[in-house]
């Protein structure tokens, strides 16, 4: 029985697609191994997202061949998609496909063993007109579900690479998502996680009316379910009439990630974001105003071309306002192919180091004081793993919980008390099992 190892980066939609590209192995008679061992192919699924993305995609396609030298190396995913030149300069890469060609790729390994040849095989993602199904989809963890309910983006964000390495917005037939969905239920699984490129743009290309929020809502529907959590949202998504909807769906964790990435108008402009912060601030009124607990994180990029200092403190300022729970903050990097490479006004490194750690400061005393806040009060939790005699989870709005217990919790929600605040967790006390 022939090994493969898969190793995984960038985002939840990889995961997504790796588990796909797991189970097509397994289906044809391969052993999956854990990406340490010694095995006799190594996927490595690339992300392109950022450069340091880029390097680490590079730093694995080199490393894996150290554990066999023997061994068929594969590329694939956005990296491979977008600079596929650079990845054929690589040794040890014996096998390069893009984000399409991962449906097949069992037969196309198989291809390659026969013919003993280095070969790529990479589509235009641009003319894809269609979602791809990757086949049947199998979940290694107990407790959360990924669900990939759409592929591409066609905002096309001056900063962003990811539209011509995903292609044009393509949605998921509802009826296979909520099938999926069914599946996992009767599994055990209790949350589930909606996901994609950009899943605002959910419905767009389905020949029926048909958008996320009518998604949510059949999901909502299926017996066995107990959350459902959404992926990274356009803040333009949140309407009012979504907010009526969705304040309806008892399911719905309330957690939103909305990528805000500028606090400033000017930069947001540049960015070709097409939302004002005054925009912004009413969605965001908006969410609390349905719940003043939710969890609201974002994407900040800093160091984005021509940002002065003045502008820097709008977004600093209104970051403060805005008073997120977490905030993930990226330095700008430039991503040859796109419009912000070639503005002029390119920051210094020294300059984007500064801006990041004020930001990074400011992120995690709110997090430490939203914590603070838990003090005294109940939470549910869903814990998924026990290690070192703590279990670990999350509440319903995404805060991370430890409990330390001897009783078996794994992939059960807990009534618990808030009893510690630190700055990336709370540490609770259960109270009683609320759902099994």
């Amino acid at each position: 029985m022939k090994k493969v190892a898969f190793i995984t980066l960038g985002c939840k939609v990889n995961q997504y697609e790796t588990n796909a590209m797991i189970q097509s192995f397994l289906q044809k008679g391969y052993e999956v191994v854990d990406a340490t061992k010694k095995a006799d192919i190594y996927v490595v699924n690339t992300c392109t997202v950022t450069n340091i993305s880029d390097r680490k995609s590079r730093q694995m396609l080199r490393r894996v061949k150290e554990l066999n030298h023997k061994a068929i190396v594969v590329a694939c995913g956005c990296y491979i998609q977008v600079a596929k030149e650079q990845v054929e300069n690589i040794q040890e890469v014996d096998l390069i496909l893009g984000n399409n060609e991962k449906k097949e790729i069992v037969e196309i390994v198989e291809n390659y063993q026969k013919e003993n040849k280095k070969q790529e095989e990479v589509e235009d993602v641009m003319q894809q007109k269609e979602y791809i199904e990757l086949g049947e989809v199998v979940y290694t963890e107990k407790t959360r579900a990924v669900i990939k309910v759409q592929d591409g983006c066609d905002r096309f964000c001056s900063y962003c690479i990811i539209p011509y390495a995903r292609g044009r917005v393509r949605s998921r037939n509802p009826k296979r998502v909520i099938g999926e969905i069914e599946k996992i239920a009767q599994e055990g699984i209790k949350e589930v996680v909606v996901t994609g490129i950009h899943i605002a743009s959910y419905g767009k290309d389905l020949k029926e009316k048909y958008g996320l929020i009518d998604l949510l809502e059949e999901i909502n529907q299926i017996e066995g379910i107990k959350r459902i959590r959404l992926g990274s949202i356009e803040p333009l998504l949140i309407t009012e009439n979504f907010i009526k909807r969705l304040s309806k769906l008892e399911k719905i964790c309330h957690h939103f990630h909305l990528s805000l990435q500028s606090g400033c108008n000017e930069t947001l402009k540049r960015m070709n974001r097409r939302y004002s912060c005054e925009e912004f601030e009413q969605i965001v009124k908006r969410l609390r105003k349905w719940d003043p607990d939710v969890i609201l994180t974002t994407d900040i990029i800093v160091g984005f071309p021509q940002e002065t200092e003045e502008e820097f403190e709008k977004t600093y300022n209104f970051l403060e306002k805005i008073n997120f729970y977490k905030m993930h903050i990226f330095k700008y990097s430039p991503r040859k192919g796109t419009k912000a490479a070639t503005m002029l006004g390119q920051i210094d490194g020294k300059v984007k180091e500064e801006r990041s750690q004020k930001l990074i400061k400011l992120s995690e005393q709110n997090q430490k004081e939203y914590h603070l806040n838990y003090l005294g009060k109940e939470v549910e939790v869903l814990f998924e793993e026990e290690k070192n005699g703590y279990y670990k989870g999350h509440t319903k709005n995404y805060v991370l919980a430890f409990n330390k217990s001897n009783e078996m919790l794994e992939n059960k929600l807990v009534k618990a008390k808030c009893v510690g605040a630190e700055i990336d967790h709370i540490l609770v006390e259960q109270q009683n099992v609320t759902q099994m």
